[in-house]
């Protein structure tokens, strides 16, 4: 067995997390230091760090990451359009890296020798936790709890009994018949009940969003201006990332926005049902390729979205810090320089509609868009524009004769 002398948990005092306090301590007899970063879970954080102690850690850290986690994480991929496999806005594989990158920076601070986590074996979330342990500093031991050879559970049942015998503070209600993870982009359900595939979420599941049936039976308008592909504020109103994103949650989950339910390609090789709830990011994301259609050059915008599947891919497959995503970012970001304006959506039942755009630097021109008479464009001009794109299709066509 390693030696570990002391070690950084990601700690969300849940049953799991709560357990794996005092199994590294009996197991590995190191120093155990939590940390609970706050993403916007709205979880009740208060008493963690009291709940973590009592556990048998040595310190608890309780870190406000919302600010970083929408500016430095969240708008890169927005900026990018990011959408995996024509779904999924990747609300959770943007959550994670913050998440290893805080622990990485702890365990520095401490002195720690080995960080640790306490996702499954089967799922995406261990690989980008690991992948950015490794990329942050290769040096570090990784204590990956469920696939530890020393681990000692097999169930739910058998880690609240560990609990009950050593005292361990834990909430014992009922399991939710699905799993969720919520941060500030989007909340999450999958397993349980939604595996299987012909079963519609129930509505009592949701809750950032209202169902479109039962959204307001009026229009909301509501305008957002960017600036620099960066969203900086809604209805003229400036505000932080943290704030814009929380704000904009709340508006388009109120007219049912953002509503995802999809079959998704694991990284590590299976096929699992996700629905998702992104209100703000559907919204934000609307409004961005709509403030990109008057600001980006035609052949920019092209070369950007044949770049975004492979960007959104290394992203959801844990890849945040490696030198492709860095790479591609400072592309996508260049190509990002005049996207500022104000995009007007239209919100009702479930749609998200833009209905207006405006840009100090359009690249949209009335005179040349017009049907009318100009005397800025000579049509006569677009016949050998035409016969010199047609020769290669004539010359075709001759060949086959």
């Amino acid at each position: 067995m390693s030696t570990i002398k002391k070690v950084v948990l990601a700690y969300s005092g849940g049953l799991d997390s709560s357990v794996i306090v005092k199994w590294l301590i009996e197991t590995y007899g190191c120093e155990v230091i939590t940390l609970t970063g706050d993403v916007g879970q709205k979880e009740e954080l208060d008493g963690l760090e009291e709940k973590a102690l009592a556990t048998g850690a040595a310190k608890a850290y309780i870190e406000d990451l919302t600010e970083e986690f929408v500016s430095d994480f969240v708008f890169p991929a927005l900026r990018a359009n990011a959408v995996y496999e024509g779904t999924y806005l990747l609300g959770t594989s943007l959550a994670r890296p913050i998440v290893a990158k805080r622990q990485i920076e702890i365990a520095q601070k401490e002195g720690a020798d080995a960080v640790c986590h306490g996702a499954t074996g089967k799922g995406n979330d261990q690989v980008r936790f690991e992948m950015t342990y490794m990329a942050l500093d290769p040096s570090i031991k990784i204590i990956s709890a469920w696939k530890d050879e020393n681990w000692i559970f097999d169930s739910r049942e058998s880690m609240i009994d560990y609990a009950a015998k050593h005292g361990i503070p834990i909430e014992q209600t009922k399991e939710k018949p699905y799993s969720e993870d919520r941060n500030l982009l989007h909340i999450s359900h999958e397993g349980g009940i939604l595996e299987d595939l012909w079963r519609e979420p129930s509505e009592d599941m949701f809750v950032m969003t209202v169902s479109p049936e039962n959204a307001p039976d009026r229009v909301t308008y509501v305008e957002i201006e960017f600036e620099k592909g960066n969203p900086i504020a809604i209805d003229g109103k400036k505000m932080s990332p943290a704030e814009l994103l929380d704000y904009a949650n709340g508006l388009a989950g109120a007219n049912g926005v953002g509503r995802r339910d999809m079959v998704e390609n694991r990284f590590v090789g299976m096929k699992s049902r996700g629905v998702y709830e992104t209100p703000g990011g559907t919204m934000l994301w609307a409004a961005h390729r709509a403030m990109e259609t008057i600001t980006m050059d035609r052949e920019v915008m092209l070369l950007r979205d044949s770049l975004m599947p492979k960007y959104a891919q290394i992203i959801y497959n844990g890849f945040w810090y490696s030198p492709e995503r860095e790479m591609m970012q400072s592309l996508i970001d260049e190509s990002q320089k005049y996207v500022t304006g104000t995009v007007r959506l239209k919100l009702y039942k479930g749609n998200c509609i833009p209905v207006g755009v405006k840009a100090p630097r359009s690249l949209y021109s009335e005179d040349l868009a017009t049907f009318e008479s100009d005397k800025v464009y000579n049509q006569k001009d677009a016949t050998g524009f035409i016969r010199l794109n047609a020769l290669r299709l004539k010359m075709n066509a001759f060949l086959e004769k």
